[in-house]
């Protein structure tokens, strides 16, 4: 019988995953697809006391630390690379209660994950109202002829969060008047004039803006020189 090189031990229990068809050294059963070194010769795991135990695989690190924690007993399985010419951790054996209980502990910590997440969102997205509603509030006091839902409008679209606009930059959330105006200013662009279509019609970006600078200006004056008109609510 050929015998197998020994793994390297760093304590602990450890199983091998054979490359080639191997037999137990003591009931003869085979091939196996696990089995543990004793002496070179492979034994079963039934035939070396760790019949009960349940493989996980790698890949979960929470889930493997947990079970070897909650399992009286357990081992890890390794598989020799042949291309690196080394073994390779493939997982571990662990009792089935432990890894019951394992799981659950991890279910645990992504139902708080999921918790705190829904409650991380619900702040962000009170702030994104409070932060709007501000934006909102500076447009009007620049321009107090500007409507209140334009005003709204204008500010929910620059200040939408991870969309890099004007409103999510630091001058933006800091309500600089350079910052509200640019937003106002964009807003008029897009709504109050031809821009849109100047694009779509193949004209380059700054002759369009050239070509509607005029109006978006005079909407600018209008909305300066109007009566004040506040947020409510």
């Amino acid at each position: 019988m050929t015998r197998l090189a020994t793994p390297p031990h760093h304590g602990g229990l450890l199983v091998v995953q054979p490359l080639r068809h191997r037999r137990c050294a003591a009931c003869r059963r085979g091939p196996l697809s696990l089995l543990v070194l004793e002496d070179g010769a492979p034994r079963c795991l039934p035939c070396a006391d760790l019949g009960h135990l349940v493989f996980l695989p790698r890949g979960d690190t929470a889930l493997t630390r947990r079970s070897r924690e909650e399992s009286t007993l357990s081992a890890v399985v390794v598989r020799f690379n042949r291309r690196k010419a080394r073994y390779e951790r493939q997982g571990v054996l662990v009792e089935e209660a432990a890894l019951a209980r394992a799981e659950a502990r991890c279910l645990a910590d992504a139902e708080a994950r999921r918790r705190r997440r829904a409650r991380d969102a619900k702040l962000r997205a009170a702030q994104d109202v409070r932060f709007t509603r501000a934006f909102a509030a500076e447009i009007l006091r620049l321009f107090p002829g500007c409507p209140a839902e334009r005003a709204l409008a204008i500010a929910t679209h620059a200040s939408v969060r991870g969309s890099g606009r004007v409103g999510r930059s630091a001058a933006g959330r800091s309500l600089t008047e350079r910052a509200v105006v640019s937003a106002v200013v964009a807003g008029v662009r897009h709504v109050d004039t031809p821009y849109d279509q100047l694009l779509m019609s193949g004209v380059p970006r700054y002759e369009a803006r050239r070509r509607i600078a005029g109006t978006v200006e005079a909407v600018l004056r209008t909305w300066e020189a109007g009566v004040e008109v506040r947020l409510t609510g």
